[in-house]
């Protein structure tokens, strides 16, 4: 026989239903691939790939606001593994910071007991990544140790905090939200609270400027406008200009430094906060939708927005193509003026009714190509991006969008005019960078056209809203084993394990009388028969129905009108009971049948089938199995037409109290029994029977147990109210019974008579409990009114369980679930490919002596990758730095894909053989996105800032505006708009006669020998007395930029004096400043060594970032570096760096070593030479022992 498997072990677990208002913002999707969102008091985590529940988190009392998964930006190893935390807040200001896999709560966090507004885990950090920044009302910042639940400091502000947000170029700003403004912090540290109060400036609502009334006037007169459009102001704006602040969200722009976008329900307006003006617009027109939510890319200049209708657009930054031109000549009379943001794809809307809404929405942190909606009803939808590539001709011209082209580099590495349709991985392999103005698009094969479009790739429906009754279907038993699947059904009657009846009444019309329908539905097939026929028009209410033990009976009982006896089988009725039969207040089916003489009447009838079907005894024994199965369907037909029934017994009660007893035989009705009523009892409501217990429950919370064999009968007060349902456990000899009342539920054991446990609203739980039933023999299953079904253990106590010990219909990657030390070695096993020479996704053919569980659970992973994923690390043209970048984006591993990215890109540009090649071509074609700023290529970062600055200029709208235009101006070098712009100064302004003489000055800075020394010594005069900037300017003009530099980072001004440093000199100039800002970073007092490693990336000194890794002990990410340079031969083998290389080599050994990883182990000692040569012994000496047994 096949080995069966069967799934009746039911874990604990809740089944979660719509959502509460309070949980609208309460969404993340983390970068380990998860989605959290609360619902109700719940924290629900569902995987993004496969849209399955995997843990739900229960100990919050009130409603989650928010939950923020901590970030994955630091180095992973055995003693820092992947792990699955999660910050969840509430309405009563309790912070809970969870370990989810384990499902329990690290540590709890409580300040006030008003709602969170915001929480942030600090990402920057080398040292600790346990801060947690949180908002509590009305205006207060406190930074937490999520790990101890200590409080380092806390800090007041004057107006009410709504929000917060980081500037992802530097942790030391931040800036709030408030209910009047904007707040700018400039000095923020984990060390101290920030001093002072911040900068505030004021929103002019942006409906108040006179922009708003022409959006689409002609060019003229849009120019005008555009010049009087302010917006952020730091006087208080006076009370008819301020409407109300209704700005929804503040974010930084994560694609480029110092840009920050404010969504309005009508606009998103983006500003540059080196000018505070708005360089960009994005508005809806009259008939459009408005916004919800905006989440700015990182990879690519692009918005992913939620629209009140449900719909997600994505809007990609337009590329505009020579804007300018870059010597000194008179620029273009009507150069574009506005960042522009195409609409490029769009997701299908949602139907948005009164109870139907959505919610908020998610974008994938590690690929940005999906993004998931949460919706009001408990729907999650995930919606992936695909690109296709369209051909030429097909092109609408017309549309005026500029065309979207793919990348020219997957994973980093440049792609040949011939690769093939290459996986939609992230959105930055799926279009191409925005062209920065100036610079024509290369004019070759290469580039292809793509259009984006949304896919739905998930979804995860919540239950139907609540006021529901629950049932689960028959219980296992050992003859429906290979069948039994753990069914729960909502408001229905079971008839068999895959067939169910389910009633529904209209509202009652003005005589009280309502439609009745009853529904028969058969599930494998879906058909649904109306089982009362043409009945049920104007008639009294069904008030319940049950189906008898054997599932051949069922009573219908109504409201007002006498009970009704059907046969489900055959679908007709038996009886219906005579007026003057009694009100039903509770009915019950009796457990005990007489099936042995139903057994004989089937015997009966088998004989009298061989009768009619003469065969001798030799012949029977021959007769074909199917013949058999023939005259078996026969028989149960006949069975069916002689209507052989088995008698079985209900009793019921009436409004009185009394019991009464029926028999039902076939088509006969017997009345058999009355019993009196007891005194003690109010009126009944329910009944239940098992075995020969009987138990009555009635109006006042008693329960009355009756022993039918001993003829006993007890009385219990439970002093609770109301019974609204009693329920025997099934299970053989199983005496347990659950009883609900209105305020809770209760279990008891019959045969002791007495309470196991039991749950009281408002006590101990926050819900009411609407309906309960048994999931199992020893499970409970309770439907509450916040729209959960919680299937729990016999003592009720809510908890949450291990993600391990679930099972999954579908399986999941995600290697954060395995112990430490196996997502370490799987890791391993993914980045070293090939292994003895194939390239194997088995891990069955590695030397790897782990326990069987463990290399199944890492099987189990491997097996649940996409095929596109499966292809490429199967790939043996995938190049090592490509395996690095794809493994730290399935790991979601952010430091590192920042390390790889910035490596792959640097390592390909300097290896010899693309210098040799036509490398400045490609580097122009190929720059490095711009969100890494500061690590970009000198040229490109130049053509950046350079375009940057021609916007503001456009925009400048005060003097103010016109003097920060100046001043980057002369930095940058361009001298004669600098001077256009300082003549433009009114000759009322008090700057005038300093502004005249500046361009003056300007103008006539010759390099000859003498003004030059008197203009550095005014310099550093200027500097000295506290006037850097002035300073750095005027050493600017006589060429003396790297002395600037040297002053700027003198005074601390670090990132300043790279910028300079970037745009004015030199590469060996340049080398030199950034070199010493490296040297800074990875001081002690400033501890940011991963920020150094990737500036010394960027400068291309490769042997020193492998020094670095190896002192930082990242042995994993050192070695494999190490085999990346030695690859592209961009490390010189000297002595030193031998010696280095074998070292790092040898750590790593031991490393794989302590992961129990040997095959990984032996491959590096092996590599490491003569460092590696005593664990090379150590680990083979094992396998010598063994050869001997």
């Amino acid at each position: 026989m096949l080995p069966f498997t069967v799934n009746f072990k039911v874990s604990a677990r809740t089944l979660t239903g719509a959502l509460n208002a309070h949980n609208k913002a309460a969404v993340d999707w983390g970068w380990q691939g998860l989605i959290a969102y609360g619902c109700h008091s719940l924290v629900v985590v569902i995987d993004s790939n496969t849209a399955q529940t995997l843990q739900v988190l229960e100990k919050h009392k009130a409603d989650v606001v928010k939950v923020k998964w901590a970030r994955e930006n630091y180095h992973h190893n055995i003693g820092s593994p992947y792990s699955l935390r999660l910050a969840s807040a509430d309405v009563n200001g309790k912070i809970i910071v969870w370990d989810v896999a384990a499902g329990v709560a690290q540590c709890e966090i409580q300040e006030h007991a008003k709602p969170i507004q915001d929480v942030q885990w600090l990402w920057n950090q080398d040292a600790s990544r346990d801060l947690l920044l949180a908002i509590h009302p009305p205006n207060y910042i406190v930074l937490w140790n999520a790990d101890t639940g200590t409080k380092l400091w806390k800090k007041s502000y004057a107006d009410n905090i709504l929000s917060f947000s980081f500037d992802p170029f530097d942790p030391s700003h931040l800036t709030l939200l408030t209910s009047e403004g904007i707040v700018f912090i400039s000095d923020f540290s984990p060390a101290k609270p920030p001093s002072g109060p911040g900068k505030k400036v004021y929103i002019s609502s942006p409906h108040s400027s006179p922009a708003h009334n022409k959006l689409a006037a002609a060019t003229g007169a849009k120019k005008a406008l555009n010049k009087v459009k302010i917006l952020i102001t730091q006087e208080k704006p006076s009370a008819e200009f301020i409407t109300l602040n209704d700005c929804l969200q503040l974010a930084y722009l994560p694609s480029k430094r110092n840009h920050m976008l404010l969504l309005y329900p009508r606009e998103i307006l983006i500003l540059d906060l080196e000018v505070n003006q708005t360089v960009g617009v994005i508005a809806i027109e009259r008939t459009g939708v408005p916004f919800l939510q905006v989440i700015p890319c990182f990879q690519r200049d692009g918005l992913f927005c939620l629209h009140e209708n449900g719909c997600i657009t994505l809007r990609v930054r337009r590329s505009y193509n020579s804007i300018f031109t870059t010597s000194n000549e008179e620029p273009d009379p009507d150069p574009v003026q506005e960042l522009t943001y195409d609409l490029r794809s769009q997701c299908d809307a949602i139907r948005v009714t009164k109870t139907v809404r959505p919610f908020s929405m998610v974008c994938c942190p590690v690929n940005e190509n999906a993004a998931a909606l949460v919706v009001s009803d408990g729907r999650v939808m995930i919606w992936e991006l695909k690109s296709a590539v369209c051909n030429r001709s097909s092109r609408n011209s017309s549309s005026g969008v500029s065309p979207l082209y793919s990348p020219v580099s997957f994973c980093g590495i440049p792609v040949g005019v011939l690769q093939n349709k290459l996986p939609d991985l992230s959105l930055d392999n799926m279009i191409g960078q925005s062209a920065i103005a100036g610079e024509e698009h290369p004019k070759g094969p290469v580039l292809q056209e793509v259009h984006l479009r949304f896919l739905l790739t998930g979804l995860l429906s919540g239950l139907p809203s609540p006021q529901f009754a629950i049932r689960m279907c028959p219980p296992l038993t050992t003859k429906n084993i290979k069948v039994y699947q753990p069914l729960l059904a909502v408001g229905i009657e079971w008839t068999s394990l895959t067939g169910f009846l389910s009633f529904a009444t209209s509202t009652p019309n003005n005589m009280g009388l309502v439609r009745n329908e009853l529904q028969l539905v058969d599930l494998p097939t879906g058909r649904s028969i109306a089982f009362r026929g043409e009945r049920g028009n104007d008639e009294s209410p069904i008030e319940m129905i049950k189906v008898s033990h054997l599932k051949q009976y069922l009573a219908v009982v109504f409201k007002d009108k006498p009970l009704e006896l059907w046969d489900v089988r055959t679908c007709t009725i038996l009886r219906e009971m005579s007026k003057n039969f009694p009100a039903v207040t509770a009915l019950e089916w009796s457990p005990s049948h007489n099936l042995k003489s139903l057994r004989k009447k089937q015997l009966a009838t088998r004989e009298a089938m061989a009768r009619q079907t003469v065969v001798s005894d030799t012949e029977l024994s021959v007769v074909e199995s199917s013949v058999i199965s023939l005259l078996q369907e026969a028989e149960s037909k006949s069975e069916l037409s002689q209507n052989i029934s088995a008698r079985e017994h209900f009793v019921f009660t009436d409004n009185d109290g009394q019991v009464y007893h029926l028999t039902v035989e076939g088509n006969s009705v017997k009345d058999s029994a009355r019993i009196p009523p007891d005194g003690s009892m109010g009126s009944i409501t329910c009944i239940a029977w098992k075995g020969d217990t009987l138990v009555l429950g009635d109006m006042d919370g008693n329960l009355n147990f009756w022993d039918l064999k001993g003829r006993v009968s007890r009385g219990i007060p439970t002093h609770r109210s109301w019974v609204r349902k009693i329920r025997f456990a099934p299970g053989k000899g199983n005496q347990k019974l659950i009883a609900m009342y209105s305020d809770g539920a209760e279990v008891w054991d019959t045969k002791e008579v007495q309470m196991v446990s039991s749950l009281r609203s408002g006590r101990n739980v926050t819900f009411r409990i609407l309906d309960v039933d048994w999931c199992t023999s020893d499970k409970v299953i309770l439907a509450s009114d916040d729209g959960c079904i919680r299937v729990l253990e016999m003592s009720m106590k809510s908890t949450c369980f291990r993600m391990d010990e679930q099972e999954l219909t579908e399986p999941v990657w995600c290697p954060y679930l395995l112990i430490p030390r196996a997502s370490l070695a799987l890791k391993a096993f993914l980045l070293h490919q090939p292994w003895n020479g194939q390239y194997s996704l088995d891990i069955s053919h590695v030397d790897y002596p782990e326990n069987e569980e463990i290399k199944n659970l890492l099987q189990e992973q491997l097996n649940s990758l996409s095929n596109d994923i499966k292809k490429l690390l199967l790939d043996p043209e995938f190049t090592l730095l490509q395996r690095c970048l794809l493994v730290s984006r399935l790991y979601g591993d952010e430091s590192e894909l920042h390390f790889w990215t910035v490596a792959a890109h640097y390592l390909h540009s300097s290896s010899p053989a693309a210098v040799g090649e036509a490398a400045p071509r490609d580097r122009v074609n190929n720059p490095l996105d711009i969100c890494y700023d500061i690590l970009c290529e000198n040229a490109y970062f130049q053509k950046f800032q350079l375009e940057r600055v021609n916007l503001q200029e456009v925009k400048r709208s005060t003097y103010d505006h016109t003097r920060k235009c100046t001043d980057q101006l002369l930095l940058l070098g361009q001298t004669d708009r600098a001077v256009q712009l300082l003549l433009e100064t009114s000759a009322d302004n008090q700057h005038y006669y300093c502004d005249s003489l500046k361009a003056c000055l300007v103008t006539t800075v010759t390099s000859s020998g003498p003004s030059q020394s008197t203009i550095k010594l005014v310099a550093t005069n200027m500097i000295a007395n506290g006037k850097l900037a002035e300073g750095v300017q005027l050493l600017c003009l006589i060429d003396k930029a790297a002395d600037a530099c040297r002053y700027l980072q003198t005074y601390g001004e670090w990132n300043r004096a790279a910028w300079l440093a970037k745009v004015r000199l030199n590469s060996e100039e340049c080398a030199d400043v950034l070199k010493r800002w490296v040297d800074h970073l990875c001081s002690p007092q400033v501890n940011q060594k991963s920020k150094a490693l990737l500036v010394l990336l960027s400068l291309g000194c490769f042997s020193s970032v492998a020094e670095t890794l190896h002192s930082m002990r990242y042995f994993d990410r050192a070695a494999l570096f190490v085999e990346a340079c030695l690859k592209y031969g961009v490390i010189q083998v000297t002595e030193d760096t031998e010696k280095l290389i074998s070292a790092i080599y040898a750590d790593y050994a031991r490393s794989l070593k302590n992961l129990g990883f040997k095959q990984g182990a032996v491959l590096f000692a092996s590599k490491a030479g003569a460092a590696g040569s005593d664990l090379l012994k150590e680990l083979e000496s094992p396998k010598l022992e063994r050869t001997e047994e």
